[in-house]
């Protein structure tokens, strides 16, 4: 099976880095014309000028911060405006919130995170849905976490919230599946990136334990022995991104090794 996604366009958010850019590098290696989506407007045009243009297709950016969802909003509905054939495929992604226990999370953490994830989800769907429907078909991937399936330790607010960027996106599959859009969710377990690497930084200080010592504890967890590579959770949301997965909707696919304790 070959996938090919020459002529169709794409949206992904938190590309300028880990997950997200992986993400954005393997849909263009496919075809797919890109649109990146993040904060940091010299980092964006930076990856854009070096996704890979098998097909000559001219990738893009939008500038936009998920801490401010009305302003992210208006940022692509504006591009919008000016692109009216709109998005086929959406992967909503963004940074993961602060790590710690549940109990000593200030509510203002939940506020953001809530904010952040899936009042951001939200928005980008209600601006790209109309063009899908319209279509026929259309592709929202979200990545998440493992924490859906079974909660992390010391992720507490990034437990909570995950679960509901969940439930809202099975909800989302339920109520448009009849108008050829998929929606599922990818859930990274370890991955090597800066989030993986700022989360074993601050066992370290917690602990007073070597990097070594809580890789080691972390790698036991984990049957394939290895963290994962951003790349390998990109070429599941390529899959889910694909026509060959027109038939999978409002699912949970984790990729993470064999870690998470359930089914």
């Amino acid at each position: 099976m070959q996938i090919d996604l020459t002529s169709q366009r794409a949206l992904v958010g938190g590309s300028t880095q880990g997950i997200g850019r992986a993400v954005a590098e393997e849909l263009a290696r496919l075809g797919a014309t890109v649109t990146l989506l993040a904060r940091d407007e010299a980092r964006l045009q930076q990856v854009a000028a070096e996704l890979p243009t098998p097909q000559g297709q001219p990738h893009d950016f939008i500038v936009a911060d998920f801490s401010a969802p009305a302003t992210l909003a208006e940022r692509v509905q504006q591009y919008l405006a000016t692109h009216p054939d709109g998005f086929h495929i959406l992967v909503n992604n963004t940074g993961g919130p602060a790590g710690g226990p549940i109990l000593a999370a200030p509510v203002d953490a939940f506020r953001a995170a809530f904010e952040q994830h899936l009042i951001c989800n939200h928005l980008l769907a209600q601006a790209v849905v109309p063009a899908m429907q319209a279509r026929g078909q259309g592709r929202i991937i979200n990545v998440i976490s493992t924490s859906v399936k079974l909660p992390l330790p010391g992720l507490g607010v990034s437990n909570t919230i995950r679960g509901a960027v969940a439930n809202w996106a099975k909800t989302l599959a339920n109520e448009l599946g009849g108008s050829g859009i998929t929606v599922n969710n990818v859930l990274p377990g370890a991955t090597v990136t800066q989030r993986h690497t700022s989360l074993i930084e601050k066992k370290v200080a917690q602990t007073g334990q070597s990097v070594d010592d809580i890789e080691a504890a972390m790698l036991r967890q984990i049957p394939a022995g290895r963290f994962g590579q951003a790349e390998e959770v990109a070429q599941a949301v390529a899959f889910l991104a694909s026509p060959a997965a027109a038939y999978i909707n409002g699912i949970n696919v984790p990729v993470d090794g064999g870690r998470t304790g359930n089914l």
